[in-house]
């Protein structure tokens, strides 16, 4: 049997073993079935044993799951093998500005004000949440949206002209918030409410170049808390 599966470089693989999974209701298990070869028939499975947590182990690191102990600094809010989540407090940085709009290119290339985010990489894709304090959230804390075009209403930030960092880890947070500010915000992403101010989106940013605190009162509530926020990332 000719298997073939796309993994980026050249290996040879060879079939070894099977799993067969059995369910009824909400109750499973599954069997491990070593894979034997007659020279002028189809391959057969021998007796099965039950699958061991050595195993799923095993299995784990070989589909790249495995995830190397990290020291997690007070800014992390959560880790998974495939997610990290953390916090930013408000700081000033530099704002660019593209896409066809005028008015957007007069706002570009200044210092603003920014609010506390909550930045997250699931999978690769990156969301952000804005928050209405200036300090570490909980879990039962509730977000705000953040006001940027490229996010949508999930928070999903569209990559744009981003240099995406290759890795996704603690040492690599600063890389992806950086990457974030220093690609173009072009254009709203899909029904969502950016802002509450009463001039919407330009109407925030016209008038925050060169000032020293962003108005939190103009963040629009994102019916979310951290944890909803976070475990959303999963549903979607």
């Amino acid at each position: 049997m000719d298997v073939h599966i796309r993994i980026g470089d050249t290996r040879n693989f060879a079939l070894k073993h099977a799993v067969l999974l059995y369910q009824e209701g909400n109750r499973a298990f599954a069997t491990l079935h070593e894979v034997k070869f007659r020279p002028d028939g189809p391959a057969y499975l021998c007796a099965g044993d039950s699958v061991t947590t050595g195993f799923l182990q095993t299995l784990a690191k070989g589909l790249g799951t495995d995830m190397a102990v990290e020291v997690l600094p007070e800014n992390i809010l959560a880790r998974t093998p495939d997610l990290i989540a953390w916090w930013s407090p408000a700081q000033p940085r530099l704002m660019f500005f593209g896409g066809g709009n005028t008015e957007a290119r007069k706002l570009n290339g200044k210092m603003y004000p920014h609010p506390s985010l909550v930045f997250m990489i699931h999978e690769r894709e990156m969301f952000v949440r804005s928050l209405g304090e200036n300090r570490r959230p909980k879990s039962n804390t509730l977000l705000k949206n953040a006001p940027y075009w490229n996010t949508d209403a999930q928070g999903r930030v569209c990559p744009g002209s981003m240099r995406v960092p290759e890795e996704v880890s603690v040492s690599t947070i600063t890389n992806w918030e950086r990457a974030f500010f220093e690609s173009e915000f072009t254009h709203p992403s899909g029904a969502v409410r950016l802002t509450t101010h009463p001039s919407g989106f330009l109407g925030l940013w016209s008038g925050l170049a060169d000032r020293k605190r962003f108005p939190v009162r103009f963040l629009a509530d994102s019916k979310q808390t951290l944890r909803e926020f976070i475990q959303a990332s999963y549903i979607d």
